[in-house]
């Protein structure tokens, strides 16, 4: 798991200075793949250069999803984003799954845009949804993962739930 961190905010700025015609993300990857069964690479929650450079060296992506309204909008420019990708970079790279997230099924809201997304993309969708909780917002500022920090919390549970199908997938 290669995690995404504030760190990385000032690397799209000198991902712009280096060659364009060099894959260095592809090169870095290259040198370890056989090492890894799998290897996950977490992307900032935009369509910037280094979500781009991600999506140009992977096999598939895994499009978390949150139960509003503007992340409808958002998956549209993403999925026009992987289709230029397709055209241009990566012909191989597939949409594995589409995960739930910051999901309260008591609103109507969130009815609503899981309908949507089912008319489109019923195949798509992971079976489990990712629950809004505390524990998993408060994980972060604990320093741990919420396999760590609530073990047997509903958060922690649906992970896990998520995890074993997309296993299955891949």
């Amino acid at each position: 798991v290669i995690p995404a961190n504030i760190d990385l905010a000032g690397a799209e700025l000198e991902l712009h200075e280096l060659d364009e015609n060099v894959n260095f993300t592809k090169i870095a990857l290259d040198s370890i793949k056989d090492d890894y069964d799998y290897i996950f690479i977490d992307c900032p929650p935009s369509l910037g250069m280094l979500t781009v450079k991600a999506l140009s060296v992977s096999d598939g992506v895994v499009i978390p999803m949150q139960c509003e309204f503007y992340s409808l909008e958002g998956m549209s420019q993403l999925l026009n984003t992987i289709k230029r990708i397709r055209k241009s970079l990566n012909p191989d790279l597939q949409i594995v799954g589409i995960l739930l997230t910051m999901y309260n099924g008591r609103l109507t809201l969130t009815s609503q845009v899981v309908a949507e997304l089912k008319k489109y993309y019923q195949d798509k969708l992971f079976k489990v949804p990712i629950s809004r909780t505390v524990r998993l917002s408060e994980a972060p500022s604990y320093g741990k993962p919420i396999c760590y920090h609530d073990p047997y919390g509903k958060g922690a549970l649906e992970y896990a739930a998520v995890a074993k199908e997309l296993m299955m997938r891949i």
